[in-house]
């Protein structure tokens, strides 16, 4: 059963992504470096659940742009996660993002699944007029008992 639901998890995770990586080849996207986002413990309601994360945009030849975010999910999400780990490749329609330029809210579909260490995987769209990309598919990491499946919306504001 448990391998049903992280399949189950990626499968949806990878045709999510696939859909939203031919919506951004629809306009010039240049990848502009990485976000990776770390957070603590989150606590699934059934019905969604919500999990703040810091994180951190890593892109060549400029300093790190640290960010405060807020997950929330909508759809099936069942359990107790420790601790979350993600790490998104970031497209945008320039070469180059200034300070706070991810703030914004971006949404997408979301698949993960955990007992012990577990995988999961999420496509986002949004930021400055929907610009933005968080592609082609996040690696999520977690530690504890959990299945989630559905909606996600994520919350970038500038942090410190």
């Amino acid at each position: 059963m448990r391998r049903s639901f992280i399949f189950a998890g990626l499968a949806a995770a990878s045709l999510v992504a696939s859909v939203a990586n031919s919506d951004a080849q629809q306009q010039r996207m240049v990848r502009v470096g990485v976000l990776e986002c770390r957070g603590g413990a989150s606590v699934g309601f059934i019905v969604g659940s919500v999990t703040n994360l810091g994180c951190v945009l890593r892109a060549e030849g400029v300093p790190e742009d640290r960010y405060v975010a807020t997950i929330r999910k909508v759809g099936l999400d069942i359990g107790i996660t420790q601790e979350t780990t993600l790490a998104w490749g970031v497209f945008a329609p320039v070469d180059r993002l200034g300070p706070g330029d991810l703030s914004g809210n971006y949404a997408g579909a979301q698949g993960s699944a955990s007992v012990g260490v577990g995988l999961g995987g999420n496509v986002l769209v949004g930021g400055s007029n929907n610009s933005i990309a968080l592609q082609p598919l996040s690696v999520q990491g977690q530690v504890g008992l959990n299945v989630a499946a559905g909606l996600e919306s994520l919350e970038l504001r500038p942090g410190r």
